[in-house]
């Protein structure tokens, strides 16, 4: 078992570089390591700081954030998406306590301490990062795994507000902090992230779907079919966007996600109006044949935009399932060509690129137009995650980064567009 010391001693002796470059300098530069390397030492110093120098036992554990990469608005009407890890994350150093007590400091945050000896919802925590750390620690003994109280140091750098799912990160990073300590590493990723979507649903209060948990858990490109949301089929995509010439880019527009639930509750609630009219409850019960067929019919029971955006979800569910095996078979133009297919059939037929409530601000619109512009046709962009406002995504050739970065901070100001990358990794211990 480790001490704080130790753990020094192996990210300062050189010992630990190659980990932390599988995680944090994918792009291969040396300064992008020297920078995790700083990261990691200060987690160590200030767990030591909270919890003192004695610690036995400490790790390092990494909950990455997550991007959606394929299916646009598919996964609540049980269909396909394709979902990626990235090198932004939660880090924790973290050590077990020998109590029935999690207590977790938070770097900006207050102090989160949680009783080990009460493990139903408490109302009074929902929203609240106590609940999420109730919430997986009654999941894992749900499961039959064995919990125990620890300390823990969290730092992130999963950008707020940015679609990357900071929730999801946090989620998995408790998941293994458990799984790591107590159950002997027994509990699969998939598992955690099943998980990790309980108690965001039931603990925390919020009605999210799998996809983001999934993303963080299992790492690199991920695709799942939600035919059986209970069961999803996962599949790990068998591709290095290492070796595709292209970077990820996550661009912040500047507008904010603030009273857009009846934006994004309008798309579950007229897609399942279209199937409602066919006598299912998902679109994913809808056979295509059906669905195309009874469009004149469907335009005056449901509304035009219904049917647009149903006519999304058959495309967008497609184009998620090609994608995959595109990259699967290495074929990186093919996958552009589908990504920038999603983005357009967001904007036409999804219809989330910005808010009927209030049209006079379009910052996706506007930086999207923007960024094929400085593509110049090449490359890939579209709306990401849920829509209306917040962010936009980008796969830039490395030769184009410099100057797409530049035209798009010219526009949206400084720091707003983020360069990422597909981590191969999922939720992990880094070192123990």
């Amino acid at each position: 078992m480790k001490s704080c010391q130790e753990l020094r001693r192996i990210l300062e002796s050189g010992e630990g570089d190659a980990r932390l470059a599988e995680l944090y300098a994918l792009d291969g530069k040396e300064c992008s390591l020297a920078a995790a390397k700083t990261r990691v030492l200060s987690a160590v110093n200030e767990f030591e700081k909270l919890f003192g120098e004695d610690k036995k036992g400490a790790t390092l554990f990494s909950g990455p954030g997550r991007t959606e990469i394929g299916g646009n608005h598919t996964d609540h009407q049980h269909g396909h998406v394709l979902c990626g890890s990235v090198d932004l994350d939660m880090l924790a150093c973290a050590a077990p306590n020998g109590r029935n007590v999690i207590r977790v400091v938070s770097q900006g945050y207050p102090p989160v301490e949680v009783s080990l000896d009460q493990l139903n919802p408490v109302p009074e925590e929902e929203s609240t990062s106590a609940a999420l750390v109730r919430g997986v620690a009654a999941g894992v003994r749900e499961r039959g795994g064995n919990i125990g109280g620890f300390d823990a140091y969290v730092t992130s750098n999963v950008l707020s507000g940015s679609g990357l799912s900071s929730s999801a990160a946090y989620e998995v990073l408790m998941g293994n902090i458990l799984n790591h300590f107590f159950c002997g590493g027994s509990l699969s990723p998939v598992e955690i992230a099943k998980i990790a979507q309980a108690a965001e649903n039931r603990y925390f209060g919020k009605p999210c779907g799998l996809m983001d948990q999934m993303g963080s858990s299992v790492g690199g490109a991920v695709a799942i079919d939600f035919a059986d949301p209970a069961a999803p089929i996962v599949t790990r995509v068998g591709y290095d966007f290492s070796r595709s010439g292209h970077a990820l880019c996550i661009v912040d527009t500047g507008s904010c996600h603030a009273d857009l639930t009846d934006d994004y509750a309008d798309i579950t609630r007229e897609m399942g109006a279209v199937a409602a009219c066919m006598g299912r409850k998902l679109l994913r019960e809808l056979p295509w044949e059906e669905f195309r067929s009874a469009i004149p019919r469907l335009r005056t029971q449901c509304g035009d935009r219904a049917v647009l955006r149903a006519l999304h979800y058959y495309e967008d569910d497609r184009r998620a399932q090609e994608e995959a095996k595109a990259l699967e078979m290495g074929d990186f133009p093919r996958f552009l060509e589908l990504v920038n297919a999603s983005g357009l059939s967001s904007a036409l037929h999804l219809q989330n690129t910005w808010s009927i409530a209030d049209p006079a601000h379009q910052a996706i619109p506007v930086a999207l137009a923007v960024g094929r512009e400085l593509l110049t046709g090449s490359g890939a962009i579209r709306v990401h995650g849920g829509g209306f406002a917040g962010t936009i995504q980008a796969f830039v050739p490395n030769e184009r980064l410099e100057a797409f970065r530049n035209g798009m901070e010219e526009v949206l100001g400084p720091g707003m567009c983020h360069i990422l990358h597909i981590r191969p990794q999922g939720g992990c211990v880094i070192f123990d």
